[in-house]
Parts: C-alpha cells; structure tokens; sequence
C-alpha cells in the first residue's frame, strides 16, 4: 500500500468512529442531516460511509434518511465480553495491593452454597501461612467474600441456606446462628464490604469488596487476609478502590449518587 493510501484508509477509518460515535448519543433514530452537522462531515460522504456500515450490519438504515447503531456491534460486544476474565482483568491489580500491604490478596467466585478461591497473589513476607491453595473452597457465611454474596440473597433465600448448610462453624469465632448472620449480613450491606474475624480460621481475619461485571452483576470478591493481629482497617480504602478498577475493567460503571 502507498503512503497516500494509507492516509485515505485512516481517513475514512475516522469518519466512520466519528458517525459511531455520533449515533451513540442517539437513543432514537437520526437523519442524515443532523449526523452530517454533529460530526461535520459533507452530507454526500456521511451518506457514503453509512450506507457502507449499513451493508456490514453496523448501523441500522429504520427508514429512508434515518440511521441508528446496528446489531453487528451487540454482536462483537457480547464475543468481547464474553472473551473478558475477571482473573486476567484482576491479576496485575491484586499484584499492586499485594506490593501495597504486603498481605495476602484473594479473588473468589461463589459456586452454590461455597465460595472458590480462583487467584492469590501472596508472598512469605506476609507472615501467614496460606491454608486454602488456589481451586479450595469455604462456606460462604464463615468467609468475608461468602458473606457479600450472601448480603445480595433475598431474606428467603438467606434462611433457605442456613436450613441447607445448618450454619455449621469451625470455631468458636463462628457465625452459626440466623439472627447473627442477618445483622452481620445487614451490615455488610451498611458498609459496602465484608470481614471475616476469624470466624474460618483461628488467627486470621479478612476483608473483603465486591466485583461486579457491566450488568451489575456481583461476580467476585476481592480480599485481603491477615494475620489477626495485622489487619489494618486504612486498608479498606485501597481494597475497594481495586475492586472498583476491577469492575471497571470488566465494563461496570458505578451508578453516582443521587
């Protein structure tokens, strides 16, 4: 290709990302007229290039003049997301929180009744010896990722899980009654995140922040662990800090305040 052709494609290339982008901001079909103002391009090449993009089904044609973004981006959009893993997305930010407080950092999905501990990043430094290795699970109310989930749950669906589990402990710090796991689920909903107080395993205690995809969807936990004695609660900040650049890298845009 010569460098002249080259610059044409780039060229042609722009106007199209230009009417993309334009049409986006569009939640009803648009004229040619105001596509051609908004993006300043002449009407005979805005016309051009739409219906080249109509052709490859990534603009819709509704009427004769009207224009709207097709399927085939939904289409791409969905083999994206569906390419996307929140172990890749999370990896290189659970190495930073790692770096940052030195402790150990644990991303877990929920399966059933159990949370599945799928990534850690940890160091001997941290002091702790790791007692559930990467593909372990724990029930989901003795663990801080556990109760996230569960904080989401209907009341029902609550009581329904501690008739199934029995709400069975590991130690005296466990939660093995309803009214408690209700208050303590509660007040992970107060809070926005989790802790475990060495309710799974003596001399270590958790927290932990939501992971969510661009549904809304909660998809994971992030947590740190500690031992007891090191847990630093100024690390809260930068735990959901992470997870919301987790999320994010996943598609979720956190709904602002109202």
């Amino acid at each position: 290709m010569k460098e002249g052709d080259s610059s044409i494609s780039i060229q042609v290339i722009e106007r199209m990302v230009s009417l993309l982008d334009a049409l986006e901001n569009y939640p009803d079909p648009v004229s040619l007229k105001e596509l051609s103002a908004v993006t300043k391009l002449h009407p005979s090449t805005a016309h051009r290039i739409l219906n080249d993009l109509v052709v490859k089904r990534f603009v819709d044609r509704v009427e004769p003049g009207t224009y709207r973004l097709g399927m085939r981006l939904l289409e791409l959009g969905n083999v994206v997301k569906s390419r996307l893993s929140v172990r890749d997305a999370a990896l290189d930010l659970m190495r930073a929180l790692h770096r940052k407080t030195h402790q150990t950092i644990n991303l877990s999905v929920r399966q059933s009744d159990e949370i599945i501990y799928i990534d850690r990043s940890f160091s001997e430094r941290s002091g702790m010896q790791v007692v559930r290795a990467i593909g372990g699970r724990a029930p989901l109310h003795l663990t801080s990722t556990g109760k996230l989930f569960l904080s989401i749950d209907e009341p029902q669906a609550v009581r329904a899980y501690a008739t199934r589990t029995g709400l069975a402990g590991h130690n005296k710090n466990s939660i093995t009654d309803l009214p408690k796991l209700e208050r303590e689920l509660s007040l992970v909903r107060a809070l926005g995140y989790a802790r475990d107080n060495e309710e799974l395993e003596l001399g270590v205690r958790c927290m932990a922040a939501a992971i969510r995809d661009d549904s809304g969807k909660l998809v994971a936990g992030l947590s740190i662990s500690a031992p007891a004695d090191r847990l630093q609660d100024d690390w809260v900040e930068d735990l959901m800090s992470t997870a919301q650049k987790i999320s994010a890298a996943l598609g979720y845009i956190a709904q602002a305040d109202a």
